[in-house]
């Protein structure tokens, strides 16, 4: 349905930022090394001290507002790459080298936001530091589980985090990937939907046309047709996942785990995390060597997908507004869960002037108090 009058626009909705969002792979942050990233416009940036522990600061030197990823990892600082001011892990300064003894010092350095490392991921809590510790990570027992092997994903899209959302829970657009599946047939066979969550439970039929091999291996009922999966997909915000259950088994023979983290200030642009959990077959060995051919698959899989959320985006930025003609209610309740659970987007900075007039400070957060 179009878009109510008195319902805010969803592409017009930020991420609540009061959840651990993952924000670099472990591998991208080398000992030793600075790492630039962001959430939500805000730059951020990770470095791994020598004891191996991964902080997180506001990516700007207070003295110039220079870059702090384009700095120097010494021991467990980092050091600005302009006048070498150095900063612990909590964000304080430790040393601004030019300085006698005795000379005045600014009251306090950057902001440093909570970090925690799991799944090979990098995980940042950019809302209230104090909620921090009461809002637990994800837990994906199949990362650890031994009957399980993870492919992990990590891409760019352009698109507003929603879209992503949209596109993973409805699954009437297999039209879309017909030349990678072939004909498939899913059934919603129900949903529920609540204030936080919402999931649905597909039957899948493969109809016929060229099935890739992969696809075959992924859902673990050998290379046939005319299987029936269950697929059960789930936003529990702000996250979402996947279980694919093959017909008479009861095990997923795979599982799922996203998230989308927006990036810029406007947030149409994010970046798609993904643990793709498969379970093993009976015959060692076989996963390994199909390990090329199931990531080439599901590669192409996402790039179709990708494809088609930017195309949304691009509609919305041409038209200013969000005039989708939706009538599929499963992705009506996930449009109120994602509206509901999320915060209004920052407003864009002043002009160049305007804040000095008006009296306040341009870059002002209420994080940084």
């Amino acid at each position: 349905m179009p878009q109510a009058a008195d319902m805010p626009d969803l592409r017009r909705v930020g991420a609540n930022p009061d959840y651990w969002y993952p924000v670099a792979l472990s591998r991208e942050v080398r000992r030793g090394r600075a790492h630039a990233t962001a959430f939500g416009g805000e730059r951020i940036v990770l470095f791994r001290g020598a004891s191996g522990a991964v902080h997180a600061l506001e990516d700007r030197c207070a003295h110039r507002q220079v870059p702090l990823s384009m700095g120097v990892v010494e021991g467990e600082a980092l050091r600005c790459c302009y006048h070498a001011w150095a900063y612990r892990g909590d964000g304080r300064i430790s040393e601004i080298p030019y300085l006698a003894k005795g000379d005045a010092r600014p009251p306090r350095g950057v902001r440093a936001f909570p970090v925690r490392e799991a799944y090979g991921l990098v995980f940042v809590f950019p809302g209230a530091p104090d909620k921090a510790a009461d809002t637990t990570l994800p837990r994906l027992a199949a990362f650890s589980s031994a009957q399980y092997r993870t492919m992990t994903f990590c891409r760019t899209v352009h698109c507003h985090y929603s879209f992503m959302h949209e596109n993973l829970l409805d699954m009437n657009h297999q039209f879309l990937h017909r030349g990678v599946v072939g004909r498939l047939h899913p059934e919603l066979l129900g949903h529920t939907a609540g204030p936080h969550s919402v999931e649905a439970r597909y039957l899948f039929s493969h109809a016929g046309g060229k099935r890739s091999r992969s696809a075959g291996l992924l859902s673990g009922e050998g290379l046939g047709s005319g299987s029936r999966d269950v697929m059960t997909i789930r936003t529990e915000y702000p996250y979402q996942t996947l279980d694919l259950v093959p017909e008479n088994e009861e095990q997923p023979a795979l599982r799922l785990w996203t998230a989308y983290v927006p990036l810029g200030a406007d947030q149409r642009k994010c970046r798609a995390y993904g643990l793709l959990m498969i379970r093993k077959p009976g015959v060692p060995g076989v996963l390994r060597l199909a390990w090329p051919f199931i990531r080439r698959f599901t590669e192409r899989v996402f790039a179709q997908d990708r494809m088609a959320v930017e195309a949304e985006q691009r509609a919305w930025d041409e038209q200013g507004e969000d005039r989708n003609h939706e009538v599929f209610p499963l992705i009506l309740n996930v449009r109120e869960v994602l509206r509901s659970n999320g915060v209004p987007l920052r407003s864009p900075a002043p002009p160049c002037g305007t804040a000095a007039r008006e009296g306040t400070v341009p870059g002002h957060s209420p994080h940084h108090e």
